[in-house]
């Protein structure tokens, strides 16, 4: 896990820190226990270098100064953290209960929502020490924390999704036809890390066949001349990701293919365009689903149409039916719909989009035609 760059300073994390305190008696919780990974990273700036069994735990309560279990050996990275100033340091050394140092923050009968993430030995260390606590997670409490981004954010969302278009734009003038998968995909790495990208989370490249398993584990097959290649590709640039796919043909493609290639393209669209504030999550995933449906391809769309993005590639909220979540100007998600034809082919075209006052905005604007390749 990277961190985030520039323009975060410790009054944004301060801010971030009182929101989500907020946030957490909004939802009835005594407070938030945060450990390691992107939810320390977005609220304090701090991503230890090496997670191990140490307990590392950010404690937010309403009302509390936020304070930084950490261990005594980590103190000093920790207080080099951009968010540091905003919070207290607690440390602990080896061979003192962490537990203990950390139960003395804690409402003794609180519920608190905890990370994820966090390591089930330091969950029940917490609750053997308080055994009148009990922990929802913060996906269950608090879906939305960190779904509504700000000005600086959308920022940092932009040029991520820029680099990852330049990126396919090079990555369409290579050769594809007789070289493996696992070449094309080293070159989507190499080219996203010129582009700007700290860390690469996925490259996926699923050519014929292969196209109809939406994730697809890159190989050694050789893409061959005629095949439908499936390029799904991102990571995170200055701490926050990218995620786009295009579908590119090796050579001239039949008619069906090409039908539904348009097809998604078409269902992409009205995804994009359902996109406005106040609209349920799952309104985007029906416009996108009934345009394959109706084309009698509805049993070959097996995902959702979305998911958001933000300091991690994939976080709430989701665009799947049964999420009622309304849109909110400065959310980020994917829209990227998609047809997988068992055993042929499969095409899936996905854009980052946000929500904007009065719809929403791409973040991604390579073309969505069918691209014919080498």
């Amino acid at each position: 896990m990277t961190g985030t760059a520039a323009p975060f300073a410790a009054d944004d994390y301060r801010a971030r820190m009182e929101r989500a305190a907020r946030s957490a008696a909004e939802a009835g919780l005594a407070g938030l226990l945060v450990a390691p990974g992107p939810d320390l990273v977005w609220l304090t700036g701090y991503a230890p270098t090496a997670v191990t069994e140490r307990l590392t735990l950010l404690v937010l309560a309403p009302g509390q100064d936020p304070v930084l279990v950490v261990p005594t050996l980590e103190a000093p990275d920790a207080a080099k953290a951009a968010g540091a100033s905003a919070l207290t340091l607690r440390d602990w050394t080896d061979g003192k209960d962490p537990y203990a140092a950390t139960a003395a923050l804690l409402d003794a009968g609180g519920r608190f929502g905890i990370s994820d993430n966090a390591w089930a030995m330091h969950l029940l260390g917490l609750q053997k020490a308080l055994p009148g606590t009990s922990y929802a997670s913060l996906t269950d409490a608090l879906p939305m924390l960190r779904a509504v981004k700000d000005t600086a954010e959308l920022e940092l969302l932009a040029a991520a999704g820029a680099a990852a278009d330049a990126t396919f734009e090079e990555i369409r003038k290579v050769a594809f036809g007789g070289r493996r998968e696992s070449e094309v995909a080293a070159d989507l790495a190499g080219l996203l890390r010129r582009f700007g990208h700290s860390q690469v989370d996925f490259t996926i490249v699923a050519s014929g066949p292969n196209g109809a398993n939406p994730h697809h584990e890159v190989g050694d097959r050789v893409i061959e001349r005629g095949d439908m290649v499936v390029l799904d590709f991102g990571g995170l640039k200055d701490g926050y990701g990218s995620d786009t796919s295009r579908t590119v043909h090796v050579g001239e493609p039949i008619d069906e293919e090409r039908r539904v290639h348009d097809l998604v393209r078409a269902a992409q669209e009205a995804g994009f365009r359902a996109v406005r504030p106040g609209v349920p999550c799952q309104e985007v995933d029906r416009a996108a689903r009934a345009v394959i449906a109706d084309a009698g391809y509805g049993e070959y769309f097996i995902h959702r149409t979305g998911h958001g993005i933000g300091v991690t590639t994939h976080e709430p909220p989701y665009m799947i039916e049964g999420e009622e979540q309304p849109l909110v100007p400065g959310m980020c998600f994917s829209v990227e719909p998609g047809v997988y034809v068992p055993g042929r082919f499969g095409v899936r075209i996905e854009d980052i989009v946000t929500v904007t006052e009065d719809g929403g905005r791409r973040l991604n604007d390579t073309t969505r035609e069918m691209v014919i390749v080498d």
